[in-house]
């Protein structure tokens, strides 16, 4: 007889979403969630609607000047946006 390992229920909650085709669901929401802390409040107030698609984050905003002022910032936004989902599930931001 031996003893089996435990394992941490991060883990098994991890592999069990995996199994069930929910891991990256979650992670897109947690990223639309995380918009806010993510671009701050001044520009969440500005913001009228997050999605993601096809790995795509794509954020309607009001002004046109602030859709600029985030164009050049995608990178840091990207890489925001993906650790706050716990995985790499935003590799292109739109803004429109």
């Amino acid at each position: 007889m031996y003893k089996k390992k435990a394992e941490g229920i991060t883990d098994v909650m991890s592999q069990y979403l995996r199994e069930i085709g929910m891991e990256t669901p979650l992670a897109e929401y947690r990223a639309t969630q995380a918009w806010t802390k993510v671009a701050g409040k001044a520009v969440a107030d500005r913001t009228l609607d997050v999605k993601i698609q096809h790995q795509t984050f794509y954020v309607k905003l009001q002004s046109p000047a602030l859709r600029q002022e985030l164009s050049m910032q995608k990178a840091r936004l990207i890489a925001a946006i993906n650790q706050a989902a716990g995985m790499q599930v935003v590799f292109n931001i739109h803004f429109y």
